[in-house]
């Protein structure tokens, strides 16, 4: 036996979390970043300007905003996992055995994804804004003994966004914004290894790394109106390459049995990973129908191709290179908004986003597959400085199926249904 069965493991321990979430957008992407725009299921969401959360949906928009204000709310995650099905295979002397484990679903906690937006007109022409969001994240906690667990048990990944942003209006129907993201990455992900010698959760093995990275991107977002009723909307989000480090900690990691009896990893090292996250190209339209409806319609373009191939260095001299092989993606949204009265306005919509995780390549930390949402929300101005908006949606997979296996016998197959319920609240005062 050897330390080669803990090459995927760390593979996956430094990245994966950069490659997986239940909740939001296609793979770990997320969406939260407007509960206004939640409503519509974001549909709209480079075309249709409401308030401060246009800085993160097409910093062109700025221009159309007729005084300054501050946008700020959250969303709150309640997810779910069935798993079915699962069986786990694990090496030891004698040949291989089935895995013991739990199956548990419940390994997302609920979670709070806050953002907020400052936008001041400069003069009739220039804006300036400011959003801090976060675009990409996670947490999985499926705990120690989850039949799955050499191919990943914990994940927390978090990435936020600060976004300075400046807007140009050329004149009533074409304006241009721009904005530099300053982008803080940091997660710690956690696998077990299997012990031969004894196939229990207890005396498995366990790698555990922490990392983190800064990085800049940039944002550039065009509107044009040809007529007042109709807008339309082109965001594009630069990809982002982060280069992790961090440390890596190996406890009872099974390393092969020789003279003097059994050897076993007890180490921390260093660790470092390149990765790029994609860029994309958000199109949409906003046309308003009459003084009371308005409908509205998108398409985003995710390059996930990008995320190809990791390669790992770290301090235990391991040779990582692995393969993820992810496929661009597309999604799509349409959605209406009624005004009731001046103070209520009314919104709903739907949308469909595409997996870029291949059946082959879906592990526990991806168990994601093509998703489904929809969506309602209200806007509430008691007075014309204040705006409350509320939101929810329901999202919901197609099966995903898990089969990975390791050379040395490690295996884990399953079937997930996953879904979610995503509530929202924000708020926007005007001054």
């Amino acid at each position: 036996m050897s330390f080669r069965y803990n090459r995927l493991s760390l593979a996956i321990a430094l990245v994966s979390a950069a490659a997986s979430s239940q909740a939001m957008a296609g793979a770990f992407q997320l969406q939260e970043q407007s509960v206004s725009g939640q409503g519509t299921s974001w549909a709209g969401r480079s075309s249709n300007v409401q308030d401060g959360s246009i800085v993160f949906g097409n910093p062109a928009g700025m221009s159309f905003l007729d005084r300054a204000q501050v946008t700020a709310g959250t969303h709150y995650i309640d997810a779910s996992s069935d798993i079915s099905n699962d069986s786990g295979t694990q090496p030891t002397l004698a040949g291989v055995v089935g895995t013991q484990g739990s199956t548990d679903g419940d390994m997302i906690p609920h979670k709070a994804v806050p953002f907020g937006y400052y936008v001041q007109p400069i003069n009739d022409r220039w804006s300036f804004g400011l959003g801090v969001y976060a675009p990409f994240g996670l947490v999985t906690d499926y705990g120690d003994d989850f039949k799955g667990r050499y191919f990943g048990n914990y994940s927390d990944l978090e990435i936020i966004t600060a976004q300075p942003t400046l807007s140009y209006r050329f004149n009533d129907k074409f304006a241009i914004g721009f904005g530099v993201t300053y982008n803080h990455i940091k997660g710690e992900l956690e696998s077990k290894t299997p012990n031969p010698l004894n196939p229990a959760a207890s005396s498995d093995g366990t790698v555990n790394v922490k990392g983190n990275d800064d990085a800049w991107g940039y944002n550039i977002g065009l509107i044009y109106r040809p007529v007042e009723s109709t807008t339309l909307g082109l965001t594009y989000r630069s990809k982002v390459d982060y280069h992790l480090t961090g440390d890596v900690d190996a406890s009872n990691v099974f390393g092969g049995v020789g003279a003097g009896g059994a050897v076993f990893l007890n180490r921390s090292g260093d660790a470092s990973l390149d990765i790029t996250l994609p860029e994309t190209i958000d199109f949409s339209v906003t046309h308003q129908l009459d003084d009371r409806w308005t409908v509205m319609a998108g398409a985003t373009y995710v390059r996930w191709s990008r995320f190809d191939q990791l390669v790992v260095d770290n301090g235990l001299g391991l040779d990582i290179n692995e393969q993820q092989d992810y496929r661009d993606t597309w999604q799509y949204a349409a959605g209406l908004s009624y005004k009731v009265n001046p103070a209520w306005t009314l919104r709903g919509g739907i949308a469909y986003d595409q997996s870029p995780v291949k059946d082959a390549h879906r592990s526990p930390r991806v168990p994601t597959a093509n998703r489904n949402l929809v969506s309602i929300g209200a806007g509430w101005t008691p007075i014309p400085d204040l705006t409350i908006d509320a939101a929810y949606s329901y999202i919901w997979e197609d099966r995903a199926d898990v089969d990975q296996q390791k050379a040395n016998g490690t295996s884990y197959k399953a079937e997930y249904d996953n879904s979610l319920n995503l509530f929202g609240v924000q708020a926007t005062y005007r001054f």
